[in-house]
């Protein structure tokens, strides 16, 4: 008895490769790029750790960033799986392209013409004509209508074998080469290419702040970096020769081959007062060579290979000129000076000024209810109801939105000796919100916050002066009770003389509750509306406190206008006529001078004069993926429409000699890689003109 010999088991290395090659392995690789994708574009990228440990917690904020979802495009898992992508489709197209190749140039003209009757599309017919001419008449009609042909001849007849639709191969590798160029030039454009170059110069990257000129070379890349992506800060007339590449734990500096200096940076605006666009006049100096050119937003200058984008643009390190007004003391205003970006001496404290923006555009529409609009006058409202509306937005409110410039404004910091920094954003102008003018002075104590706006009303000459001596005033012992008599002598009815020494008391009393001069150190609440909230709630019972709370507020709203007349007549100003304007001053003023106790610094600092120094942000790309990426995009486009929208079509017809020596006997048939109702309807158009029948 014989054996036959055991098939020999294939290797682990060929099964690995049949792994890698396969369309099911790609294809499972595509699809988890895909979800990568959608996590990197869901959750936001390279943000600092404290937002994401606020929105997932610590725990997750940890474990996330652990498996790089924060920073998904350059993870290394995420560049293994685009590794093993890439090797996959690669050895797709090695394994398929011979084949297709050697299937574009083959006409399959060697079937059995016995075979053509297992086609779904077939026919049979008669030519008047021997093969030969049959031949010529058949060959003008394909290439007719199209159709590539080879003969063969054969002894008991000739085979003709046509096609049409062959970019439909083509299409495939067209669309297979796309995938591997697009994902090669993404990674060559990517932050993989930048660490690469780093650790071939043995770099490091850079945690810390300052100039770019004084980080140290161990932080800087050389311009021979192949690939780069970078920003390039330039203030107007100052030049600059090195970007800054962000990376998710640091930044690295890249030297350029040349510098930018900025000539000018110009800007045009909406009505509304939102950029419309914005240009920059540069010149790039490189060695000896000088070259004038303009950067505008989608249209690049192009330098050696290196794209030079319009980004965006900042403060250049304007000039400021400031205003420091004392709320408690009177005296003259502080001048001080500085540049944006500079810190100066501030008491016990730094002062950083860190912003000019000279267009501000806010949503200032009018709800349109009539009426008191901003519903804050004292005398109608309760205390605890109008304490949730202390310290308010800036711009807030209810009605559709109304876009308008509202003016410069600046932003600094006061940071004390531990290093903890305060952060303010005060406007220029008095801002009109309700039909009133207001000054805005807002104060954050961390960036993740939103700014809270103290709103100070301008007086009858548009400015700041009238609200400040009120504030003065008030912090005065003595032009508080001065404010208190006055009020009890004009609210004592004439008949009831005996009333004023109480009224005098209640009005003082409310006067030193409002001022704060009652608080405590380390007391929470430390005057204003709280205060009087505070007592009410304290020393009056639950059933009075309405009609108390009324009352308390009314006599307060009185002797605080007579507060004003008191501080005006100091100022050498006449008294405040009671008309409107002055109830909706005063309205106002009873608020943000309760809202100003709480105000962190005893000084409010007033943009009085600006010098505007612009800066341009450039971005600076050398991408030598790009052209690869497009080349990809072109190539996957041709791929998918020719695999979409061409059909491969092969057409046999032979001839053979009929038993007239005048005629031929015809038999055809067609195949296609994909069925249709329209290969009938092409098969019957090709039947009626080489049988010449109809259709």
């Amino acid at each position: 008895m014989s054996t036959a010999a055991a098939a020999p088991r294939p290797s682990v290395a060929r099964d690995l490769l049949d792994l890698l090659a396969s369309m099911r392995f790609a294809i499972s690789l595509l699809c988890v790029i895909c979800i990568s994708a959608v996590i990197g574009t869901v959750l936001r990228q390279s943000e600092p750790m404290g937002n994401y440990v606020n929105q997932f917690g610590p725990f997750w904020a940890e474990l996330f960033g652990r498996i790089g979802l924060y920073t998904v495009y350059s993870a290394p898992w995420f560049l293994l799986i685009l590794a093993f992508l890439v090797t996959s489709t690669s050895l797709c197209i090695a394994r398929n392209a011979p084949k297709i190749v050697t299937d574009l140039k083959s006409y399959k003209e060697g079937v059995r013409e016995q075979s053509l009757q297992a086609h779904h599309h077939k026919a049979i017919g008669e030519l008047p004509s021997n093969p030969q001419m049959a031949l010529a008449e058949i060959g003008k009609v394909l290439t007719a209508l199209g159709w590539k042909a080879r003969v063969q001849q054969r002894e008991h007849g000739i085979m003709i074998a046509a096609r049409r639709g062959a970019a439909n191969k083509i299409g495939y590798l067209c669309a297979h080469s796309a995938i591997v160029l697009i994902l090669v030039g993404g990674v060559l454009d990517g932050n993989a290419m930048v660490k690469l170059a780093m650790w071939a110069q043995g770099k490091q990257l850079y945690t810390g702040s300052g100039f770019v000129t004084d980080v140290r070379p161990e932080h800087r890349l050389s311009t021979a970096n192949p690939s780069f992506r970078g920003n390039v800060s330039v203030a107007e007339r100052q030049r600059q020769g090195i970007a800054v590449l962000s990376l998710p734990t640091g930044v690295v500096l890249q030297d350029l081959p040349f510098d930018i200096e900025l000539k000018k940076f110009s800007v045009d605006y909406y009505p509304t007062g939102m950029p419309k666009s914005f240009a920059s006049d540069i010149v790039i100096r490189e060695g000896g060579t000088v070259r004038e050119a303009t950067v505008k937003v989608n249209e690049p200058v192009i330098q050696h290979g290196i794209a030079i984008y319009q980004s965006s643009f900042e403060d250049g390190g304007s000039k400021l000129q400031l205003k420091g007004l004392s709320l408690t003391g009177s005296g003259a205003p502080l001048k001080i000076a500085g540049r944006v970006g500079s810190k100066l001496a501030f008491g016990d404290q730094t002062l950083e000024l860190d912003g000019l923006r000279v267009i501000n555009v806010e949503n200032l529409a009018n709800d349109g209810s009539g009426g008191n609009a901003s519903g804050a006058d004292v005398r109608k409202v309760d205390l605890g109801d109008r304490l949730q509306e202390h310290l308010g937005s800036g711009a807030k409110t209810s009605a559709a939105k109304a876009l308008h410039n509202v003016g410069p404004s600046f932003s600094y910091k006061l940071r004390d000796a531990a290093g903890q920094a305060r952060e303010f954003n005060n406007y220029m102008l008095p801002v009109e919100l309700d039909g009133q003018k207001l000054f805005l002075a807002g104060v954050r104590d961390t960036p993740a916050e939103n700014f809270r706006y103290l709103r100070m009303p301008a007086d009858e000459n548009g400015s700041l002066d009238g609200w400040l001596r009120m504030r003065q005033a008030l912090a005065d012992p003595a032009l508080r009770e001065a404010a208190a008599r006055a009020y009890a002598v004009s609210a004592t009815p004439p008949s009831q003389p005996q009333l004023t020494p109480q009224l005098q008391l209640t009005a003082q009393r409310a006067l030193t509750l409002f001022s704060g001069a009652a608080a405590k150190p380390g007391d929470d609440v430390k005057g204003g509306l709280p205060a009087l909230s505070q007592f009410i709630e304290r020393d009056v019972p639950e059933a009075d406190r309405q009609r108390v709370s009324e009352v308390l507020l009314r006599i307060l709203n009185g002797a605080l206008f007579e507060l004003n007349q008191l501080a005006r007549s100091h100022a050498g100003l006449k008294p405040a006529a009671p008309d409107a304007a002055a109830q909706s001053f005063m309205t106002q003023a009873v608020l943000s001078l309760s809202d100003s106790l709480y105000y962190p610094s005893p000084v409010l600092l007033q943009l009085d004069d600006f010098e505007q120094v612009q800066a341009s942000v450039f971005q600076v790309a050398r991408a030598p993926g790009q052209k690869l990426v497009y080349l990809g995009a072109i190539l996957l486009i041709v791929g998918v429409f020719s695999m979409l929208y061409i059909k491969e079509r092969r057409l046999w017809v032979w001839i053979a000699p009929s038993a007239d020596p005048a005629s031929s006997q015809v038999r055809m048939a067609m195949s296609s890689t994909r069925e249709s109702p329209d290969n009938a309807t092409l098969f019957a158009q090709i039947k009626a003109a080489v049988l010449k029948e109809q259709p």
